[in-house]
């Protein structure tokens, strides 16, 4: 099971993975452990991370960043409205009131939902850490739910501020509109990131500058940060706000507050490090990498969350951000009635039971109570139906129980509701029970009582009853209500479906377009390649059609300009045969020569090796005393035969013209020194025979050699002790 956390940025995007006893971030195809959060369109298929990046300005109408402000929102939204005007790429309405972002893909104009390029990125960030891991990866933690925030405080918001002063600058000094051209603008946001970057290390004076910024204009500045911090001072008067809510929902004061860590790339501007320490009144730590620590928490997350996994005991417990309520229309009287289920900072996951008294279906709709502090205008979660309710048999209102939860990904549903139907029986009586609250670990039960069911309560209750008056038993019966789910944004099950459905064929053209691409580059490389080489180190090997074959790298090479800019995969595969077909064998030519030598050296070496063995068999070594003559007679005749083959293919190959296939091949001669070290090797490497002494006869009870070999010094000292003694076995002299 794969352990994976994702932090998904305004701009830039992080992976961390757990393996190896602890969290690392990844990197991504680039070598780069940031995969900038980029959506770029094609007329054959999609870019995503970097390589969208590198086409933002050559196709900067199709190409998509800083989405994720877009998440939730109505294309009506105020701040929808106000995003609209600096972005490059289109946003138009979707039929669900959502925004939608338009864009020309695969020839054709296309509407994408945020949803579904967000999907798109987490597609890619889902193949790098697969890439990472060498396995799949089915679940991860990615980073979405903050304590207190400001949406249009980040880095973001202070590269805005750049872009509209040297917009505005340009203007006087150039008579230019840049916000008038797309490519100009984003050139502008480019060195205005760079520059704010600059700006967080160097306090002087610093240049921007552009070159043919638009109609063939260049376009100089400069800025220091004494400037841009007097330039975003309303910026950085938001800083405190979310600090001072932060201490009110925590319950804290600043004093207790032991150590203030900050981690995001904004952090690094120095006007953002001074207020937050004068907030606090403490010097900041920056002990973690300011970018990667959010997805590296949600590896070590994901490690709590995995069964796979075990971590050192550390509790992290969620909380619901913003207090959700209910409200449903009351039966008593005309209006609405509503309850705080979950108020903020509830613990989460966690489930609550509500009881309602109804004779009808009805309706609840979930919302936050305290729009004010919502990110968003509309604090709407989404209306629930619970259907099929209907009264007892006696007329009465029946006893509704609805489940409602919030999960651990924070979000809330009804998560379901029963009926309980009473039936009376006459067989005994014992006494009435009451319900009691579910006890289970987080779950909660609130009985809701209406008004009407009270005075029905009021009504069947007498004065003059005794105090264990009994009643007839009562059996009920419990009923699954179906309920009808209208999540205010949330994606219907059959748009979901499609999505997911587009998003496989995405994919799958991407696949396809890349192996069309490898497939052109392997042509082309091959082109370039043989092109060199033939007037290199292939040269020698070129017979007479070296002529051909150049004119047929030339008439390629052009073809894939023109013609064949673009075709079909099989095309260029192809292509690739035919010109290995007149390049393979000089290739191979000139691999045999470089080979060769080394082949033959190593089957001279084995020769001169068996030939040694012969020699010193002759000479009656005592060392292969054992062996038998006809076998090494064998050896004899086999390094012989084997001496001339190899003098005989020397010859013959130097005789050899080189632009002609060789005679002997490398393979041909490694197969002789195998031939030859199989049939050889047996005999030379031949044990000699152990001999078996009878006791009486063993070595070991006896002062002299054995087999011509001495006794072992131990032994014989052991010897000479046992039998004088009276003598002592000592050194001849001794060591300190």
């Amino acid at each position: 099971m794969s352990v994976v956390g994702f932090d998904v940025g305004f701009l830039n995007c992080y992976v961390a993975v757990a393996r190896a006893g602890g969290i690392e971030t990844v990197a991504n195809e680039y070598s780069d452990r940031c995969t900038p959060a980029c959506v770029s369109f094609g007329p054959r298929n999609r870019a995503i991370g970097a390589a969208a990046k590198s086409q933002i300005v050559t196709n900067c109408k199709n190409t998509v960043q800083g989405f994720k402000r877009l998440h939730g929102r109505a294309f009506t939204d105020p701040y929808v409205q106000r995003l609209k005007n600096s972005l490059v790429y289109d946003i138009v309405q979707m039929p669900t009131g959502t925004t939608g972002i338009k864009v020309n893909y695969m020839e054709e104009e296309k509407v994408f939902s945020v949803e579904q390029v967000t999907a798109m990125l987490l597609t890619k960030l889902k193949e790098t850490a697969e890439h990472a891991l060498k396995k799949p990866v089915a679940d991860c933690v990615v980073s979405v739910l903050s304590t207190a925030c400001d949406p249009e405080l980040g880095g973001k918001d202070f590269d805005e501020m750049l872009v509209r002063y040297f917009c505005e600058d340009f203007s006087k000094k150039y008579k230019i509109d840049v916000k008038s051209r797309p490519r100009a603008l984003i050139r502008v946001y480019q060195e205005c990131e760079k520059l704010k970057r600059v700006m967080s290390a160097n306090s002087s004076d610093l240049p921007f500058n552009i070159e043919c910024l638009m109609n063939d204009i260049d376009v100089s500045g400069k800025m220091n940060r004494g400037q841009f911090e007097e330039m975003c001072a309303d910026i950085l008067a938001r800083i405190e706000a979310p600090l001072q809510n932060l201490l009110e929902h925590a319950k804290l004061k600043r004093e207790d507050i032991y150590a203030v860590e900050i981690v995001g790339g904004a952090s690094r501007i120095p006007a953002v490090k001074e207020r937050i320490s004068k907030f606090f009144g403490k010097e900041l730590n920056t002990t973690l990498n300011a970018d990667e620590a959010v997805a590296r928490g949600c590896a070590l997350q994901c490690a709590i969350l995995s069964p796979a996994f075990k971590v050192r005991e550390f509790s992290i417990t969620d909380v619901v951000t913003y207090p959700i309520s209910l409200k449903w229309p009351s039966a008593a009287e005309e209006g609405l009635s509503d309850c705080e289920v979950f108020p903020m900072n509830h613990a989460a996951p966690f489930s609550k039971v509500l009881t309602f008294y109804r004779k009808e279906p009805f309706s609840l709709e979930a919302y936050y109570n305290k729009p004010s502090e919502l990110c968003y205008p509309d604090p709407t979660i989404g209306q629930f139906l619970i259907q099929k309710v209907i009264p007892q048999a006696s007329g009465e209102s029946s006893k509704v129980k609805v489940k409602v939860r919030v999960n651990i990904h924070g979000i809330f549903s009804v998560s379901s509701a029963s009926l309980v139907e009473v039936q009376k029986s006459d067989e005994t009586e014992e006494p009435m029970e009451t319900e009691h609250a579910n006890e289970k670990e987080g779950e909660v039960t609130i009985l809701l009582l209406h008004p009407t069911t009270t005075e029905e309560g009021k009504g069947e209750k007498k004065s003059d009853q005794p105090p264990q008056a009994k009643k007839p038993k009562v059996k009920t019966k419990v009923v699954e209500l179906p309920i009808e789910n209208s999540p205010q944004w949330q994606l219907a099950d059959d748009m979901l479906n499609l999505f997911v459905e587009n998003e496989g064929k995405m994919i799958m053209q991407d696949k396809l377009e890349k192996e069309r691409n490898d497939a052109k580059n392997y042509v082309e490389e091959y082109v370039y390649e043989m092109r060199d080489k033939l007037h290199g180190v292939l040269e020698k090997f070129v017979s007479e059609s070296v002529n051909a074959l150049s004119l047929k790298l030339e008439d390629t090479e052009n073809w894939l300009y023109e013609d064949g800019e673009d075709q079909p995969k099989q095309v260029y595969i192809d292509k690739l045969t035919e010109l290995k077909k007149l390049g393979q064998p000089i290739k191979e030519r000139y691999t045999e020569a470089e080979m060769r030598p080394k082949a033959f050296e190593e089957l001279g070496k084995q020769i001169q090796q068996y030939m040694k063995f012969v020699e010193a068999f002759k000479m009656k070594d005592e060392q292969y005393d054992h062996l038998d003559e006809a076998d090494v007679k064998k050896v004899d005749k086999l390094t012989s035969d084997a001496m001339m083959w190899m003098n005989s293919s020397m010859n013959q190959q130097s005789k050899q013209n080189l632009t002609v296939d060789p005679s002997v091949k490398v393979k041909d001669i490694e197969a002789k020194t195998r031939e030859l070290f199989s049939a050889c090797n047996s005999i030379v490497t031949k044990p000699k025979p152990r001999v078996e002494l009878p006791k009486e006869d063993n070595p070991a009870e006896q002062n002299g050699p054995v087999n011509g070999q001495e006794k072992a010094p131990e032994e014989a000292a052991s010897k000479a002790a046992t039998e004088n003694p009276g003598s002592e076995n000592k050194p001849d002299m001794d060591l300190d």
